[in-house]
């Protein structure tokens, strides 16, 4: 194992927390537990994989940091995706961010990921003291709607919190850890 380790705190809300704070609170809670499974594990462990899926660890804190990048970008502010997310990679090969995840470090890894969920964190900020949830997002479907923020939302947290259910599995065959939350001080 190594010693990168990454936030694993969950700030409750108040238990009458509005609904933005509320499902904000729920896609921490999913990273959180998704840091919890992953971290701390050396680029070996990161790499592992379970068959009869091809998924690594590493794979998904790769691919979750894509999912971070791309709803903000496709969704909420707009901003386009910087590296390592170039298109023509995905081109090549659709799994780019799952398959790429092998030549990577602990450190390259944890890092994408940590600040993938910082701009989303402050993109998810800035959208809702423009207008909250009820707001359009800037992606505009093929019949000329566009989903609201709150679908943006719930969306994110889905991938996030399938995800963290699939590194359960997988930590817990790598070395034991089992949970559902990460230990709180």
């Amino acid at each position: 194992m190594t010693t990168n380790t990454l936030s694993t705190t969950i700030a409750e809300p108040s238990i009458t927390a509005d609904e933005a704070e509320t499902l904000l609170f729920a896609l921490e809670r999913s990273r959180a537990q998704l840091a919890w499974k992953v971290g701390g594990l050396d680029a070996e462990a990161l790499r592992r994989p379970f068959p009869p899926s091809g998924m690594t660890l590493g794979g998904l804190v790769k691919h979750l940091a894509l999912v971070e990048e791309r709803q903000m970008a496709e969704f909420v502010d707009g901003r386009h995706l910087e590296e390592p997310w170039r298109r023509e990679r995905f081109e090549a090969d659709p799994d780019w961010d799952w398959h790429s995840a092998a030549d990577d470090t602990p450190e390259e890894l944890y890092a994408l990921w940590e600040r993938a969920v910082a701009r989303s964190r402050a993109g998810w900020a800035a959208a809702l003291a423009r207008g909250g949830l009820d707001q359009p997002s800037l992606c505009t479907l093929p019949d000329g709607t566009s989903p609201n923020l709150r679908r943006v939302l719930v969306d994110t947290h889905d991938e996030d919190a399938r995800h963290v259910g699939h590194a359960d599995l997988f930590r817990e065959a790598v070395d034991g850890l089992v949970g559902e939350d990460p230990p709180q001080p």
